[in-house]
């Protein structure tokens, strides 16, 4: 067994009634560097909750990729492109790309007998992938959306319902106005979903695609466009660019071109400022690393004070200088992985109790989310627990030196 860590063992295990100082520096220690690692473990879990939490939102009504008419990207009025089966499988045959589903849009009133209100129709044909409205869902189903024929059934937000006062399973009117006049339609209204999101839920409702081209005039293969979804959202810029390679630029058979844009090019400001909450994790991991370290610096400093006595001993029998650092550090490095166990219990209990319990709340209309979201990255954990031995053990390097000016002779007789 290597020297240096025997004794630091044989230490660290003594619970002799002479160390009466060195026994609270290192609870001390210990204390300090598993609640930065509490901190910084429960911060990194936070955000990446809430990250993915929002983008998974703005994705799930704008998908990773759209390709639309280059006229719709410059201006807010919405031009027809054609989407037709072959389209679809050009675009497929693209790779990284999932899925691939089109849609169009068309404003509209919403009236009641009491009240109405402006919104956005986003019509949906039988490819649509429900899965992100499906986890929204408070009330109704989600209608059976086609694009050959209109079932007159939508999908509207709990903001919009209680607004107009309305449930699943009620009728509503809708009024488009355009410049062939005004057009009436009646809906059921057969679910109602709730994201939090609310510049989506103002103003979102969802109908079939049949329905928002006829309303639009446009021919049978004209859409506002397609939604794209990606294999890897980290692969996202790397898909696009195949996207401008094949798609920008060319036309349709009516003489539109074909525009792509990310779904962080259409939200540009929620994405700038989810990148912003990577800064505040840095800042607080750069400030728990520090207490922890300064801990740790000042309970080796105790207990290399208090066993002067043994270290003349061993400079006595000729143990070097670096030999009885290293005791010193196998000292600090049993600490610090006895606080990290103890981090790692609390951050990963506390982080399990807000994802099955949700106790921690929010306000939806502020923070998009009604609880503290939580992701847990096992990854991102082991990192983190490294991270912090290895910078620690490495600010008590310097420290460690403070042996090399201890002498055996005057330490023998050091009380």
């Amino acid at each position: 067994m290597n020297f240096s860590f025997f004794i630091a063992h044989k230490l660290y295990k003594d619970k002799g009634g002479r160390q009466h100082v060195s026994r609270p520096a290192i609870t001390i220690a210990t204390a300090g560097v598993a609640i930065g690692l509490v901190v910084m473990l429960l911060s990194v879990f936070v955000v990446l909750g809430f990250k993915h939490t929002i983008r998974d939102k703005v994705i799930g009504f704008g998908s990773h990729i759209q390709v639309t008419n280059f006229m719709t990207q410059m201006s807010s009025d919405q031009a027809p492109i054609a989407m037709n089966d072959s389209m679809i499988k050009v675009i497929g045959g693209i790779e990284g790309v999932k899925h691939v589903e089109r849609f169009a849009y068309k404003q509209g009133i919403l009236k009641t007998d009491t009240d109405f209100l402006g919104v956005m129709f986003e019509g949906v044909a039988q490819e649509y992938d429900t899965t992100f409205i499906h986890q929204n869902m408070v009330a109704g189903s989600i209608p059976k959306f086609s694009d050959s024929q209109s079932g007159n059934h939508i999908l509207i937000s709990q903001n919009i319902a209680d607004k107009l006062k309305v449930n699943a399973g009620d009728r509503i009117f809708a009024y488009f106005i355009d410049e062939n006049g005004v057009r009436m339609r009646r809906f059921t209204i057969q679910g109602i979903y709730q994201t939090n999101l609310s510049q989506y839920d103002q103003v979102m409702c969802f109908a079939d695609l049949y329905t928002t081209v006829k309303l639009n005039a446009w021919q049978p293969d004209q859409v506002s466009g397609a939604a794209i979804t990606v294999n890897d959202f980290k692969q996202l810029d790397e898909v696009e660019s195949r996207f401008v390679e094949k798609i920008n630029r060319t036309e349709d058979r009516y003489g539109e071109t074909y525009a792509t844009q990310t779904i962080r090019d259409i939200n540009p400001q929620i994405f700038s400022w989810l990148d912003l909450l990577d800064m505040n994790v840095w800042i607080i991991l750069v400030l728990m690393v520090s207490v922890a370290g300064v801990t740790m610096i000042s309970g080796l400093l105790i207990i290399i004070l208090e066993r002067t006595t043994m270290i003349g001993v061993l400079k006595a029998l000729g143990t070097r200088n670096k030999t009885i650092r290293h005791i010193f550090l196998w000292f600090a490095a049993f600490i610090i992985g006895r606080a990290l166990l103890i981090g790692n219990a609390i951050a990963l209990g506390m982080a399990l109790l807000q994802q099955w319990t949700g106790i921690i709340k929010l306000d939806p209309a502020t923070y998009y989310v009604s609880t503290v979201p939580v992701e847990i990255n096992i990854p991102l954990l082991i990192i983190l627990n490294v991270a912090t031995l290895l910078i620690s053990l490495f600010v008590l390097i310097a420290p460690s030196y403070l042996i090399s000016h201890i002498h055996p002779a005057k330490s023998m007789r050091y009380e």
